[in-house]
Order: C-alpha cells, then structure tokens, then sequence
C-alpha cells in the first residue's frame, strides 16, 4: 500500500543501467511451478531474474561504478539519455550476494545478505518465461495459489507477492535505449509511480536525482514509473493484506515529479494510479485473532500455510469479486468476515471497496483513478509476478502491521498487533539480519483447479521442499520483535539483551 522499494542493495553499485556487460556470469535460479486446468496441474519450468535496481552497473569500458552508494557519477552522467548509453548492466551471482536461492518449486529470499564485495538487503524477483521474457499472467477468471512461509519474518518486514502491468520484454522494445530487456530485470512500474527506480524508459533517472537521509543505497529522481497493480499478498507473521490498486492508464507509463503522487511525492494522490489501494487487512477489518503466530489464530504463521486467491467473473465478464481462502493442516479456512459497522463481507468487491472508504474516512482515489473497472481493465490483460523481502524507509511498514499514522485513533488505523516504534530500517537490519521468506507450490489456472475442498492440492510432478529458518545465534532468547508467549506459545520466553516481552493479546507476546 505505501511500498517505498527496497533500494539498499550491493553496496558497490545496486543500479539500474541499460547496456549489458558480463563481468559477473549471470545464471538465473530455476523455479518449477504448475499451470492447472480442471483436470489436473503440469509443471512448468521457469526460473526468476533480479530486478535492474540490486545490479551491479558500471561503465562500458571497464568495471568503474557509474552509480556507488547512493549518487551517481555525474562526471559519467551528465544527463539520463548519456548515462545509459555509457553504463551496463551486470551479471549477477544470486546466492553469494543476493541471498536468493531456489530448490525445485521453492525460492528463497534472504533480508541481510554479507557477500564478499558488499553487503545486500532485500532483493525484488520476478518469474521468466525464458530467458528474455516475463512469465505473463490473465488472473481475471482464474486463481492463483501458493504456498508461503513467514515465521522468519516480522515487524516490520514484508515478504510480497504481487503482479504489475510491466512489459514482457522489460520495456526493450518500446525503448530504444533499453538494450537490457526482461533479462536484467528492467521495466519495473507500480502503482506508487516509484521515482527511486534508477532507469525508467530507457535512460538514467539521474536528473533531479536526491540521495536519500535514511537509505544509504537510495534516492528519487525527477522521473516515475506506473502502472496497475495486485498485491495478492504483502505479510509477515503478524499481518497480512491483499490490496488492487488501478490507474487510469492501463500499461507501464512515466510520470514527473509530484505529479507522479505517490510514496515519494508531496501530493500523493497527484498522480495517475491509485496509491492505496483497496485492502482487506483481517486484523484491520476488526478479527484481531484470525492471522497471526500461534495456535490461537485461525491462520498460524508459526507455519507454511497455502493462500488461494480467486477473481471472479460476474455474468457480463467484468470482475466482480476477489476472495481469499486459506489452506492449512489439511484444511480449507474461509478468509475472515469484516466486524466492521457498514462494511460487511470477507472478499474483495466495488461495494467493499466504497463502503470501507467511506467508513474508515479514508480519501476514495480508488475511485478517482479507474475504480473497479479499471482493475477489472488491468486483470484480464497480462501481468508480471513479482516476488520481494523488503523493509520500509518511508513509513516502517506501520501501514501494514501497526498503528498509521500512529498517533490517530480513528476506525480503521489499526492494521496489526506490533509497536508503533517498530520497523525502524536500521534495526531490523542490526537485529533480525538473518530474517527470509520462502514462497512455493505456485499454481495457476481456472477457479477450482489448484486447491481440492478436502485441503488438498492437485497432484504437482515436484514437490516442494521445506525452507529452512536461520536460528536464533542464541537458541534461547528471542530477537525484536519476535514472539515470547502466549496461549500454546512452546519456543523462549526471554527476549534478548535490552528488550522486554510484551503481551499484545491472550495468544501473542513480543519482544519489545
């Protein structure tokens, strides 16, 4: 909802170019996953590229960093148009400095990753059809599932998966300067309009470009790249929120500065594409106990749990609703129902949409910016996976899993169980560095192919392989942030040095 990308990456040079160097061997992590029909899923084979923005990029002639820390090289980008004709993109070695692996049908992604160059956070990934272009995707009429496992990842952190309506080719054949293409991750777009995006169009966004106070790999630039988006999953183990966000322009578009709106600009509804988005965020509807790490949450993140996502026709072939299922121990869980006054339901429709915003108070661009239309317009068409680990510079993930603006009170801030002083960048990198996602089983094809009512899920030719937690370098003390007690609550009570254990409810304590 408020995504502010998760820039800070290699520190010798974590940059979009659009020229292609090899320097570094660039050997894309192979990812299996199922396409369903009403008879049964086939394995695809795919694999996944890192976006243009965590790449090395130096100069054409030589391995000098046309972008190093969080500024560009002016004496080598005089302007966007010179900058990509003179930088390259590189190869990338995805385990040893991005920390992002894969197994079979599994992909991993790391929060803190030391390499022997630098050191990464975060990484943004997206699912290849081959080697050169997005897998693409029409979700309108289908569903899409998939496994996912959050218990190494809390406040503060965002382990997302989501579509946006970039280019299959990354752009490179709209733009002459983009010699880059899907392969190198270029042609990113949401629905913030990032202006942190280093290329956008086939040139540098390095006009107008400021370094950021706070991220010491990031900055914006005059220009943004927007276009729809579906976040079809933005959690960790305490909150979670499923969010379409339209535009009133349906493909991958530019914008310039506050009138980009936005995250990043000064008037964040100045822009084409709708910002907030419409969420369904159960604790935020009011079930405080439906989602959560325990056996007192009708969904436990302690484990893996399947999450089925549908976008249902109505009779004249628009959408009509998007609903959310759960599968777990074997069974189906029905997502959770709004208590909230006047807003009732527990799916995603235009008239969920309108009644929250009207009782939460909040502004409906939602329904100034394409409305459910527009995001009907914008399922039915392709779109892109993306799958991200990612903390917040702008806003500490508040909006997603605490109190924001953390001094209001009104119906409808409250949208998770952690501090309001949590997500702070600096200390989740110092102190949860070892923090992954590990998402999996990703399936896709009509409503009803890829799950069975009994829990089950449709025969796969591989099978995924557990992701393993990174533990606690002292087995018996809990991290920030992370639980202590609570109902069923068998794992440490004591919270490491310099932080206490808080009860936020019957069934969670956190290290506070």
């Amino acid at each position: 909802m408020y995504r502010a990308i998760a820039t800070a990456s290699a520190l010798i040079a974590a940059v979009r170019a659009q020229q292609v160097c090899s320097l570094t061997q660039e050997s894309k992590p192979a990812l299996n996953w199922s396409k369903c029909t009403s008879s049964g899923c086939s394995n695809v084979k795919g694999s996944v590229t890192i976006d243009a923005n965590w790449r090395w990029t130096h100069q054409l002639s030589g391995s000098t960093n046309c972008y190093t820390g969080n500024k560009w090289d002016t004496s080598v980008c005089t302007s966007g148009k010179v900058c990509a004709e003179k930088c390259c993109l590189d190869g990338a070695d995805y385990a040893s400095t991005y920390g992002i692996t894969s197994s079979g049908d599994q992909l991993s992604l790391s929060f803190v990753t030391k390499g022997p160059y630098s050191t990464n956070i975060g990484s943004r990934t997206y699912l290849m059809e081959d080697e050169n272009t997005y897998q693409m995707f029409q979700l309108l009429g289908n569903e899409f599932t998939f496994d996912v496992d959050v218990s190494n990842i809390g406040c503060g952190l965002n382990g997302a998966l989501y579509f946006v309506s970039m280019d299959a080719d990354g752009g490179k054949a709209k733009y002459p300067g983009n010699k880059a293409g899907a392969k190198y991750g270029t042609g990113y777009c949401d629905a913030q309009c990032p202006r942190d995006v280093k290329f956008i169009n086939g040139q540098a966004n390095s006009d107008g470009w400021k370094p950021s106070s706070s991220d010491v790999n990031g900055g914006i630039g005059n220009l943004g790249t927007c276009c729809p988006e579906m976040d079809i999953w933005e959690a960790n183990s305490i909150s979670t929120a499923y969010t379409p966000h339209p535009c009133t322009k349906l493909t991958q578009h530019s914008c310039t500065g506050d009138s980009c709106g936005g995250t990043y600009s000064n008037d964040r509804y100045g822009g084409t594409c709708d910002a907030d988005g419409c969420d369904f965020n159960s604790y935020r509807q009011g079930n405080k106990t439906f989602y959560g790490p325990g056996s007192g949450f009708n969904v436990d993140t302690t484990k893996k749990v399947t999450v089925v996502t549908q976008f249902h026709k109505g009779s004249n072939g628009r959408l009509s609703e998007i609903t959310r299922l759960y599968v777990q121990n074997g069974k189906v869980i029905a997502n959770s129902e709004s208590k909230i006054a006047g807003v009732p339901g527990n799916s995603v429709t235009a008239d969920f949409c309108t009644k929250q915003k009207k009782v939460f108070n909040d502004p409906d661009d939602f329904a100034k910016k394409g409305a459910w239309s527009g995001m009907s317009d914008a399922l039915e068409a392709p779109m892109v996976l993306v799958m991200s680990l990612w903390h917040d510079h702008h806003s500490n993930m508040l909006w997603l899993d605490s109190t924001y603006p953390t001094d209001s009170t009104k119906l409808g801030s409250q949208r998770g169980s952690c501090s309001t002083s949590s997500g702070v960048p600096a200390d989740l990198e110092k102190n949860v560095p070892n923090s992954k996602v590990a998402f999996s089983n990703i399936k896709f094809g009509p409503i009803g192919s890829t799950y069975k009512s009994d829990g089950t899920t449709p025969t796969n030719p591989t099978n995924p392989s557990e992701p393993s937690n990174t533990a606690n370098p002292n087995p018996g003390t809990v991290d920030q942030w992370g639980q202590c007690g609570g109902s069923n609550y068998s794992g440490p009570t004591a919270c490491k040095s310099g932080f206490t254990c808080k009860k936020i409810n019957d069934f969670y304590s956190q290290c506070q």
